[in-house]
């Protein structure tokens, strides 16, 4: 038998021989002695939602040698990678292979 509380319907569990509200604390008798009351928990395993996006590619290129393969080029971006008064660390990325490398000022 399951009770739900008449104030904000979340369900009421049996303490010290009356039934408790979780949420909002109203208290009820118990309707009769010898009933039981079992509390199992029901617990539902949702698969993620998975968004798959298209990668594009909007970085700035430039004609820069790779190290790796040779291609002539690359995208690139600027981070602060070190203290605020040293220059940022310019990143590259090759457009043919993917290797990335990093040049400082």
């Amino acid at each position: 038998m399951i009770e739900f509380c008449p104030k904000c319907k979340n369900i009421m569990l049996p303490k010290g021989g009356m039934l408790k509200c979780t949420v909002c604390g109203y208290e009820m008798e118990l309707k009769e002695e010898n009933t039981t009351y079992e509390f199992k928990e029901k617990i539902e395993h949702k698969q993620p939602e998975v968004t798959v996006i298209e990668q594009v590619d909007t970085l700035p290129t430039t004609r820069v040698e790779c190290p790796k393969c040779g291609h002539m080029e690359a995208s690139w971006w600027l981070q602060q990678t070190r203290c605020a008064d040293e220059p940022e660390t310019r990143f590259y990325k090759c457009k043919k292979c993917g290797h990335t490398w990093r040049e400082y000022d």
